[in-house]
Parts: structure tokens; C-alpha cells; sequence
């Protein structure tokens, strides 16, 4: 059945005004080129452990954990014998406090120029060489951070009890320990070697 003209046809189906056109897809943004020498990286396998290493035998670098305990008993007797008697002694307890501070600056320097070197080879870790966290067999560790607890305590204990006199120098001391740590570290730490393609 037609319909008759000027009659709507109802079957026609009516658009909504509401109705949204459909819009068209954006195009997708062309990737970005690479930056000149990434694509020659060879990429490093997800989850690579480092292969496992053989510590040191803890006898090795003694002459250093030695040192590092007559350091601490030399800061240990200078100051509290100058918080028991400060007149006489407070100047030795500060020239001791001195020597020790600028010693573990050398120690501290000569570790650092040590990693440096050793970089080349091993995968160096700032945390392996002076927190010796999985490069220092444990007696070793023990005796190193047993030595830099001492000189902690000794140092705060006779600072705060004399406060505002020469025995708050005993707290720069303390780097004495810290230092020569770092260089039993950079010195006999154990770390993996590198991939090849790390090399420098």
C-alpha cells in the first residue's frame, strides 16, 4: 500500500534527534624514532640474577681490621680518660679525635679510587663496598661494624657528657671506622664480574 501523498509513511523509521552521528576513528600517532644508539643495546634479560660469587676468606686484609680496632681503642682510652680528667688530657683526646677523622678521609678517598678501578671488571656496588653487604664474609663484617658501633658510642657518650668542650671533636673520629670498612670493601670484596657487553 502506498501512501497517499502528503502522508507520512509511519514504517519509515524515524531518527531521534538526540541521536549522535558516529564519529570517526582517530588516527594513531606514529611512534616516536629511537634515540641514535638504543637500538644497538643488547637488552638485558628480565629477572638476570648475578651469578654467584666466592667470598673471601675471612683472614684476608687483617692489617686492616686490625687498624680499624686500635684506632677505636686509641679514641676509646684518649677520651674518656679526658672526661675523667679534661684539663690535662682534653688536648690529646682532640688531636686523637683529629688524626682519626683526617685517617678516615684517606681510607675513604682511597676505597672510592679503588671501586673505581676495580668498575671495569666487577659490578661494583657502593652498598657492597662500604654497607659490605654480599661482597665480606660475616666475622669480617662483624669485626669492621663492631669496631665503627664502639667508636659511635664512646664518641656520643663522652660528648654528651661534657657538652660545648673538645670531646664533641670525638664524634668526627668516628669516620675512622667507616673508612677503613670502605677499603677492606673496595680492597678484598667479592663482586660479579661484568656481562661482556658492559665492559667499558
Amino acid at each position: 500500500m502506498t501512501p497517499r501523498p502528503g502522508e507520512r509513511d509511519r514504517r519509515a523509521p524515524k531518527s531521534s534527534p538526540g541521536a549522535r552521528a558516529a564519529t570517526p576513528k582517530k588516527p594513531k600517532k606514529p611512534k616516536k624514532p629511537m634515540p641514535p644508539g638504543r637500538e644497538a643495546r643488547v637488552p638485558r634479560p628480565a629477572g638476570r640474577t648475578p651469578p654467584p660469587v666466592t667470598l673471601a676468606d675471612p683472614s684476608t686484609g687483617r692489617t686492616i681490621v686490625v687498624a680499624s680496632w686500635a684506632g677505636t681503642a686509641v679514641l676509646a682510652v684518649s677520651a674518656i680518660a679526658a672526661d675523667i680528667a679534661p684539663h690535662p688530657l682534653e688536648t690529646p683526646a682532640l688531636v686523637v679525635a683529629l688524626g682519626l677523622f683526617f685517617g678516615g678521609i684517606v681510607a675513604f678517598m682511597s676505597a672510592y679510587a679503588i671501586a673505581i678501578g676495580r668498575s671495569r671488571e666487577d659490578e661494583i656496588s657502593l652498598l657492597g663496598v662500604y654497607g659490605l653487604s654480599g661482597s665480606t664474609p660475616a666475622p669480617v663484617k662483624a669485626h669492621l661494624f663492631g669496631s665503627f658501633a664502639v667508636e659511635v658510642l664512646v664518641a656520643v657518650v663522652t660528648a654528651s657528657t661534657r657538652l660545648y668542650s673538645t670531646l664533641s671533636f670525638g664524634i668526627l673520629g668516628m669516620l675512622w671506622g667507616l673508612g677503613l670498612a670502605g677499603l677492606w670493601g673496595a680492597r678484598h670484596g667479592v663482586f660479579p664480574p661484568r656481562p661482556p657487553d658492559r665492559r667499558r
